[in-house]
Protein backbone atom coordinates (compact mmCIF):
# COMPACT_ATOMS: atom_id res chain seq x y z
CA UNK A 1 0.00 0.00 0.00
CA UNK A 2 1.14 3.71 -0.58
CA UNK A 3 2.27 5.58 2.51
CA UNK A 4 -0.38 7.79 3.82
CA UNK A 5 1.50 10.66 3.95
CA UNK A 6 1.12 13.67 6.87
CA UNK A 7 1.26 17.09 5.05
CA UNK A 8 1.77 20.11 7.45
CA UNK A 9 -0.55 22.84 5.86
CA UNK A 10 0.39 26.37 7.01
CA UNK A 11 -2.08 28.75 4.61
CA UNK A 12 -5.19 31.02 5.24
CA UNK A 13 -9.08 29.64 5.18
CA UNK A 14 -11.40 30.06 2.33
CA UNK A 15 -15.11 30.74 3.58
CA UNK A 16 -16.18 29.40 -0.02
CA UNK A 17 -14.24 26.02 0.19
CA UNK A 18 -12.34 26.36 -3.27
CA UNK A 19 -8.79 27.59 -2.44
CA UNK A 20 -6.99 27.83 0.74
CA UNK A 21 -7.18 25.07 3.36
CA UNK A 22 -10.52 23.96 2.35
CA UNK A 23 -8.96 22.95 -1.04
CA UNK A 24 -5.36 21.97 0.76
CA UNK A 25 -7.17 19.22 3.00
CA UNK A 26 -9.87 17.96 0.27
CA UNK A 27 -6.68 17.65 -2.10
CA UNK A 28 -4.29 15.80 0.28
CA UNK A 29 -7.25 13.77 1.76
CA UNK A 30 -8.35 12.95 -2.31
CA UNK A 31 -4.93 11.72 -2.65
CA UNK A 32 -4.53 9.47 0.18
CA UNK A 33 -2.66 11.48 2.64
CA UNK A 34 -2.85 12.84 5.97
CA UNK A 35 -3.92 16.90 6.28
CA UNK A 36 -2.92 18.73 9.29
CA UNK A 37 -3.05 22.60 9.56
CA UNK A 38 -1.65 25.79 10.48
CA UNK A 39 -4.60 28.65 9.44
CA UNK A 40 -2.76 31.60 8.91
CA UNK A 41 -5.97 33.88 8.38
CA UNK A 42 -9.85 33.73 8.42
CA UNK A 43 -10.84 35.11 5.00
CA UNK A 44 -14.48 36.60 3.88
CA UNK A 45 -14.76 35.44 0.31
CA UNK A 46 -17.07 33.46 -2.25
CA UNK A 47 -16.47 32.98 -5.90
CA UNK A 48 -17.17 36.33 -6.56
CA UNK A 49 -13.80 37.48 -4.97
CA UNK A 50 -12.26 38.81 -1.48
CA UNK A 51 -14.26 40.93 1.04
CA UNK A 52 -12.35 40.75 4.68
CA UNK A 53 -9.25 39.34 6.37
CA UNK A 54 -8.91 38.89 9.43
CA UNK A 55 -4.87 37.40 10.18
CA UNK A 56 -4.03 35.08 12.92
CA UNK A 57 -1.76 36.39 15.66
CA UNK A 58 1.95 35.05 14.38
CA UNK A 59 3.01 33.18 17.71
CA UNK A 60 -0.63 31.63 17.65
CA UNK A 61 0.13 30.30 13.78
CA UNK A 62 3.82 29.51 14.90
CA UNK A 63 1.94 27.52 18.03
CA UNK A 64 -0.20 25.58 15.95
CA UNK A 65 2.34 24.47 13.41
CA UNK A 66 4.71 23.42 16.69
CA UNK A 67 1.86 21.52 18.17
CA UNK A 68 1.33 19.16 15.18
CA UNK A 69 5.15 18.39 14.45
CA UNK A 70 6.06 17.90 18.24
CA UNK A 71 3.05 14.92 17.95
CA UNK A 72 1.86 13.61 14.72
CA UNK A 73 4.65 15.00 13.07
CA UNK A 74 4.66 15.32 8.75
CA UNK A 75 6.29 14.18 5.99
CA UNK A 76 6.07 17.67 4.04
CA UNK A 77 4.79 20.76 5.03
CA UNK A 78 3.00 23.11 2.35
CA UNK A 79 2.61 26.78 3.01
CA UNK A 80 0.10 28.90 0.91
CA UNK A 81 -1.51 32.35 2.01
CA UNK A 82 1.22 33.94 4.90
CA UNK A 83 0.08 37.99 4.46
CA UNK A 84 2.47 39.85 6.35
CA UNK A 85 6.19 39.88 7.26
CA UNK A 86 5.54 39.60 10.98
CA UNK A 87 3.67 35.79 10.16
CA UNK A 88 6.08 34.71 7.64
CA UNK A 89 9.22 35.53 10.14
CA UNK A 90 6.82 32.92 12.43
CA UNK A 91 6.86 30.59 9.43
CA UNK A 92 10.62 30.53 8.27
CA UNK A 93 11.29 29.83 12.33
CA UNK A 94 9.47 27.08 11.96
CA UNK A 95 10.77 25.59 8.47
CA UNK A 96 14.25 26.06 9.96
CA UNK A 97 13.51 24.12 13.10
CA UNK A 98 12.35 21.08 10.98
CA UNK A 99 14.76 21.67 8.00
CA UNK A 100 14.73 17.66 7.88
CA UNK A 101 10.47 18.03 6.06
CA UNK A 102 10.89 19.31 2.45
CA UNK A 103 8.40 22.31 2.41
CA UNK A 104 6.61 22.94 -1.02
CA UNK A 105 6.42 26.77 -1.14
CA UNK A 106 3.41 28.38 -3.04
CA UNK A 107 4.28 32.04 -2.90
CA UNK A 108 0.47 33.02 -3.04
CA UNK A 109 0.39 37.17 -3.26
CA UNK A 110 -2.73 37.60 -5.08
CA UNK A 111 -6.38 36.14 -4.80
CA UNK A 112 -8.09 34.61 -8.18
CA UNK A 113 -10.46 37.85 -7.99
CA UNK A 114 -7.55 40.11 -7.87
CA UNK A 115 -7.59 40.92 -3.89
CA UNK A 116 -3.84 41.59 -2.51
CA UNK A 117 -2.39 38.58 0.29
CA UNK A 118 0.83 40.10 0.53
CA UNK A 119 2.42 43.11 1.47
CA UNK A 120 5.87 44.55 0.09
CA UNK A 121 7.38 43.45 3.46
CA UNK A 122 6.71 40.29 3.38
CA UNK A 123 7.42 39.58 -0.24
CA UNK A 124 10.32 40.49 0.67
CA UNK A 125 11.51 38.68 3.01
CA UNK A 126 9.73 35.71 0.93
CA UNK A 127 12.65 36.06 -1.47
CA UNK A 128 15.14 36.16 0.94
CA UNK A 129 14.35 33.97 3.88
CA UNK A 130 11.41 31.78 2.70
CA UNK A 131 13.04 30.53 -0.80
CA UNK A 132 15.96 29.47 0.39
CA UNK A 133 13.57 26.85 2.58
CA UNK A 134 12.03 25.37 -0.72
CA UNK A 135 11.82 22.05 -2.09
CA UNK A 136 9.59 23.16 -4.27
CA UNK A 137 8.35 26.16 -5.71
CA UNK A 138 5.01 27.09 -7.27
CA UNK A 139 5.18 30.39 -8.29
CA UNK A 140 2.02 31.73 -11.25
CA UNK A 141 3.30 34.19 -13.96
CA UNK A 142 2.29 37.31 -11.77
CA UNK A 143 4.16 35.64 -8.83
CA UNK A 144 6.96 34.84 -10.71
CA UNK A 145 7.41 38.49 -12.08
CA UNK A 146 7.13 39.99 -8.43
CA UNK A 147 9.87 37.88 -7.17
CA UNK A 148 12.51 38.21 -9.95
CA UNK A 149 11.30 41.86 -11.54
CA UNK A 150 11.55 39.51 -14.89
CA UNK A 151 8.22 40.05 -17.75
CA UNK A 152 7.06 36.51 -18.22
CA UNK A 153 5.37 36.50 -21.39
CA UNK A 154 6.70 33.26 -23.23
CA UNK A 155 7.81 29.78 -22.46
CA UNK A 156 11.51 30.80 -22.28
CA UNK A 157 10.67 33.80 -19.84
CA UNK A 158 9.25 30.88 -17.82
CA UNK A 159 12.43 29.22 -18.16
CA UNK A 160 14.50 32.29 -17.15
CA UNK A 161 12.45 32.99 -14.37
CA UNK A 162 12.51 29.62 -12.87
CA UNK A 163 16.19 30.07 -13.66
CA UNK A 164 16.53 33.40 -10.92
CA UNK A 165 14.08 31.49 -8.52
CA UNK A 166 16.56 28.29 -8.60
CA UNK A 167 19.04 31.08 -7.97
CA UNK A 168 17.74 32.43 -5.09
CA UNK A 169 17.64 29.88 -3.18
CA UNK A 170 14.96 27.01 -4.08
CA UNK A 171 15.94 23.43 -5.19
CA UNK A 172 13.18 23.13 -7.69
CA UNK A 173 10.85 25.75 -9.33
CA UNK A 174 7.40 24.28 -10.82
CA UNK A 175 6.84 27.57 -12.88
CA UNK A 176 2.85 27.77 -14.01
CA UNK A 177 2.00 29.14 -16.90
CA UNK A 178 -1.36 29.50 -17.17
CA UNK A 179 -1.89 33.42 -16.74
CA UNK A 180 -0.08 33.10 -20.15
CA UNK A 181 -2.54 33.46 -23.49
CA UNK A 182 -2.67 30.30 -25.91
CA UNK A 183 -4.59 27.30 -26.52
CA UNK A 184 -2.21 24.63 -24.57
CA UNK A 185 -0.91 25.32 -20.68
CA UNK A 186 2.52 24.88 -19.86
CA UNK A 187 3.79 24.75 -16.71
CA UNK A 188 7.85 23.85 -16.12
CA UNK A 189 9.46 22.20 -13.41
CA UNK A 190 13.31 23.25 -13.54
CA UNK A 191 15.74 21.50 -11.32
CA UNK A 192 19.50 22.19 -11.12
CA UNK A 193 19.64 18.47 -13.12
CA UNK A 194 17.24 19.97 -15.92
CA UNK A 195 13.58 20.44 -16.74
CA UNK A 196 10.31 18.66 -17.75
CA UNK A 197 7.34 20.14 -19.31
CA UNK A 198 3.33 19.60 -18.39
CA UNK A 199 1.35 20.72 -21.23
CA UNK A 200 -2.79 20.14 -22.24
CA UNK A 201 -5.13 21.83 -24.04
CA UNK A 202 -6.65 24.65 -22.42
CA UNK A 203 -9.73 23.64 -20.28
CA UNK A 204 -12.24 27.08 -21.15
CA UNK A 205 -13.70 27.25 -17.79
CA UNK A 206 -14.09 30.29 -15.58
CA UNK A 207 -14.24 27.39 -12.79
CA UNK A 208 -10.46 27.56 -12.00
CA UNK A 209 -10.65 29.33 -8.01
CA UNK A 210 -7.71 27.19 -6.20
CA UNK A 211 -5.79 25.89 -8.92
CA UNK A 212 -2.73 27.09 -7.69
CA UNK A 213 -3.33 25.72 -3.83
CA UNK A 214 -4.41 22.35 -4.70
CA UNK A 215 -1.50 22.19 -7.54
CA UNK A 216 0.77 22.70 -4.44
CA UNK A 217 -0.74 20.65 -1.93
CA UNK A 218 -1.04 17.64 -4.76
CA UNK A 219 2.89 17.85 -4.64
CA UNK A 220 3.16 17.86 -1.54
CA UNK A 221 1.04 14.77 -0.61
CA UNK A 222 3.30 13.31 -3.04
CA UNK A 223 6.42 14.12 -1.62
CA UNK A 224 5.21 13.17 2.06
CA UNK A 225 4.40 9.42 0.25
CA UNK A 226 7.74 8.93 -0.76
CA UNK A 227 7.39 9.60 -4.18
CA UNK A 228 10.36 11.37 -6.22
CA UNK A 229 9.75 14.91 -7.25
CA UNK A 230 8.79 14.73 -10.46
CA UNK A 231 6.51 11.89 -10.42
CA UNK A 232 4.87 13.61 -7.13
CA UNK A 233 4.47 16.45 -9.80
CA UNK A 234 3.09 14.48 -12.42
CA UNK A 235 0.72 13.03 -10.87
CA UNK A 236 -0.28 16.56 -8.98
CA UNK A 237 -0.64 17.71 -12.55
CA UNK A 238 -2.80 15.18 -13.95
CA UNK A 239 -4.98 15.20 -10.95
CA UNK A 240 -5.66 18.97 -10.86
CA UNK A 241 -6.26 18.93 -15.16
CA UNK A 242 -8.78 16.05 -13.97
CA UNK A 243 -10.46 18.23 -11.06
CA UNK A 244 -10.50 21.27 -13.53
CA UNK A 245 -12.49 19.25 -16.49
CA UNK A 246 -15.03 17.97 -13.46
CA UNK A 247 -15.38 21.28 -11.68
CA UNK A 248 -19.14 21.37 -10.55
CA UNK A 249 -19.89 24.86 -11.63
CA UNK A 250 -20.58 26.28 -7.99
CA UNK A 251 -20.97 30.29 -7.70
CA UNK A 252 -21.51 33.35 -9.95
CA UNK A 253 -17.58 33.64 -10.49
CA UNK A 254 -14.63 31.74 -10.58
CA UNK A 255 -16.11 28.48 -9.43
CA UNK A 256 -14.16 26.32 -7.52
CA UNK A 257 -12.50 22.23 -9.19
CA UNK A 258 -13.87 19.04 -8.06
CA UNK A 259 -11.45 18.12 -5.68
CA UNK A 260 -13.02 14.51 -4.74
CA UNK A 261 -13.16 13.34 -8.00
CA UNK A 262 -10.70 10.27 -7.31
CA UNK A 263 -12.88 9.36 -4.45
CA UNK A 264 -15.52 8.49 -7.19
CA UNK A 265 -13.37 7.16 -9.97
CA UNK A 266 -12.95 8.04 -13.32
CA UNK A 267 -15.99 6.53 -14.55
Amino acid sequence: MQPLGRVLIIAGSDSGGGAGIQADIKTVTALGGYAATAITAVTVQNTLGVTAIHPIPPAIVAAQARAVLDDIGADAIKTGMLGDAATLAAVVEVLERAAAIPAVIDPVMIAKGGAALMDSAAIQMLRTRLIPRAALLTPNVPEAEALTGLTITSLDDQRRAAEALLAAGARAVLMKGGHLPGERVIDLLVTAGGETAFEAERIDTPHTHGTGCTLASACAVGLAQGLALPEAVARAWAYVQEAIARAPGLGRGHGPLDHGWPLRGRA
